[in-house]
């Protein structure tokens, strides 16, 4: 069984409903549990819930200080190459669009993650686009095996890969993957994915559990906000990530929150998603699942992401660049889609600690497998 059966037991319309029936007492007794359930979900997506988003933080903030503590930890994204042979409608790696196309040596590699560990980083998430021909496995064993000394945790949000080649990225030294669906809705996906491997769904939808049965210590999901419609978005995110964190107990189920940016395309966001909405989803992914990493990247204002951090955030992203080679070299670089928070990795945290949290650049638990990382 895999996360593609639990979604068939709750159809769109009927999520849809309950959450357009939802009431205030019913939101009110949802919050007076000790433990959500997933059949609480749709109550704290509903428009009857924005009365009582106050009462939802608060809970919010607890159950993330008894959890984590008061500790944010802090990564930055290096992308590889943005070669891609999808035709995503709202990428600007899109296939189709007329981009400058680069894939980073291994020297390159090694040159942008120097740089990085020089800033203080000590967890990295490492992209490509979606060419698996360009930069494929044995591309991307032979970077993580280049930049494993500098750090105590490497990341991928790459191409979906079978159970085996995620193992072979465990093998190789990553522990975490990123993989969004874009959107739940299969009618949207299909027309947003025109062409390409990423045009099937299932496959997509299934790549958290290879990953799962491959043993990555962390796995992180999402859906592309502003694509779908926010509650039925905001709902099948949450049951895929409750799914897997009851599923797959030894890795550690992350949750991000990204909205559309500008990109090279032109896309606009099918649906607007208001700040309100994002810090309503951020409290109920926290509620249903205590123990989830909540991630928050740099397409977020920097007043809107100083606004969550208290709300359940445990990762953010800093020094974003979404280009290859972005960190040498940002003024050549054609990015995937444009960041909002451009502050410094050191301005983030001194902001970070002004608000009583401490910012952590390294992943203490990968550390502690991995003691020659300095």
């Amino acid at each position: 069984m895999s996360f593609c059966d639990i979604i068939k037991r709750y159809p769109r319309q009927q999520v849809m409903e309950q959450i357009a029936a939802a009431s205030g007492a019913e939101v009110e007794r949802a919050l007076a549990r000790e433990r959500i359930t997933i059949n609480d979900l749709p109550l704290l997506l509903s428009p009857a819930a924005l009365p009582y988003l106050e009462q939802m933080a608060q809970k919010a903030n607890r159950i993330t200080k008894m959890r984590f503590g008061n500790i944010v930890q802090l990564y930055t994204p290096m992308y590889l190459s943005n070669e891609c042979s999808n035709g995503c409608k709202y990428c600007g790696f899109n296939a189709s669009n007329r981009i400058p196309r680069t894939t980073l040596t291994l020297e390159e590699i090694k040159h942008e993650a120097q740089l990085i560990h020089d800033y203080g980083f000590r967890s990295i998430l490492l992209l490509t686009g979606e060419h698996p021909k360009l930069a494929d496995n044995k591309y991307l064993v032979a970077a993580v095996e280049a930049i494993k000394p500098l750090f105590a945790s490497i990341s991928i949000e790459v191409y979906p890969m079978e159970t085996a080649g995620y193992a072979q990225m465990v093998a190789a030294g990553v522990d975490g993957l990123t993989v969004y669906q874009e959107t739940y809705d299969r009618q949207l996906y299909a027309e947003l994915h025109p062409y390409g491997k990423k045009s099937d769904y299932d496959w997509r939808l299934q790549a958290p559990d290879r990953a799962g049965a491959a043993g990555l210590r962390r796995i992180g999901i999402g859906a592309l906000l502003g694509l779908g419609e926010f509650a039925s978005e905001a709902f099948y995110t949450g049951l895929h990530a409750w799914y897997l964190a009851r599923t797959y107990w030894r890795s550690q189920v992350s949750v991000s929150f990204p909205r559309i940016r500008p990109a090279n395309g032109g896309f606009e966001p099918l649906h607007h998603i208001s700040d309100k909405q994002l810090a309503q989803m951020v409290c109920a992914m926290r509620l249903l699942i205590p123990d989830a990493g909540l991630f928050l990247s740099t397409r977020e204002s920097a007043e809107l992401r100083d606004g969550l951090m208290p709300l359940g955030i445990t990762h953010m992203s800093a020094g974003s660049c979404t280009a290859p080679g972005g960190h040498s070299h940002k003024e050549e670089s054609t990015e995937q889609f444009t960041i909002d928070d451009d502050r410094t990795p050191e301005q983030i945290s001194a902001v970070i600690r002004a608000k009583g949290f401490e910012a952590v650049w390294k992943d203490w638990d990968s550390a502690f497998l991995n003691a020659d990382v300095g």
